[in-house]
């Protein structure tokens, strides 16, 4: 219990700020990291041995749901009325927009290694919730991801199996319907993409049959030549 309505309101906002900016801080790790070589989910699972003081957040390609995006907004928004320019939170929003930015200039490259060109590839998006294990597509950087890589001329596909029907949604349009995942689907894709990594999809499979896998959320933790973290 709090003391008003106006108390607990800041509670919410708090909590949900307190992870976007640490996962925009993981975010911003991540580029650094990937630029001097060092696998960033391997730093983190070594910070997180501490005892104490360190809590672990997980980098990705992007903010999704219908809080974390939203509200530290939100309160920068309101903040202004007061005279208070929310200079922290507004940068961990900058960085968490960029990645579904990053995530593909990673895909991009890794085609480009193969000589392969984005435009006229077909790329399967694996998971288009915002987060694991559900089938919220609420600001999900997932649909982000098709978008950019429809935009670039690619022919995207996508498999997730809570959701099976690409639903209609205000902002984003696709006449698509969840892929099964199999040996001769993967293979057949130029590029497999892993924007949400539920549970329930098989990674020996999908590492063993996708001819380029782009890992955007660090659940691929051996080097393969076919695996690009993203």
């Amino acid at each position: 219990p709090v003391s008003s309505a106006r108390a607990a309101e800041m509670t919410k906002l708090l909590e949900n700020i307190h992870r976007a900016v640490n996962i925009g801080l993981v975010n911003e790790m991540k580029v650094a990291a990937d630029r001097m070589g060092i696998d960033i989910h391997e730093v983190i699972r070594a910070a997180a041995t501490k005892p104490f003081g360190f809590v672990a957040y997980y980098p990705g390609p992007g903010l999704g749901g219908h809080c974390i995006p939203i509200d530290p907004f939100y309160l920068t928004w309101k903040a202004r009325e007061y005279g208070v320019h929310t200079r922290f939170i507004e940068l961990a929003g900058e960085i968490n927009s960029s990645m579904p930015d990053y995530v593909i200039s990673k895909t991009l490259l890794a085609l480009n290694l193969r000589r392969k060109a984005i435009n006229g590839s077909r790329v399967l998006v694996l998971g288009i919730a915002y987060k694991k294990n559900v089938d919220d597509m609420r600001e999900s950087p997932s649909v982000v991801l098709m978008e950019k890589l429809r935009d670039l001329g690619a022919e995207v596909s996508y498999s997730d199996p809570h959701i099976p029907v690409f639903p209609k949604m205000r902002e984003h349009q696709f006449e698509l319907s969840s892929v099964d995942i199999t040996a001769d689907t993967l293979s057949s894709y130029d590029c497999v993409l892993l924007a949400t990594d539920h549970d329930k999809f098989d990674y020996a499979l999908i590492k063993q049959h996708a001819s380029v896998l782009v890992d955007s959320r660090g659940r691929f933790l051996e080097s393969a030549d076919n695996i690009v973290k993203a």
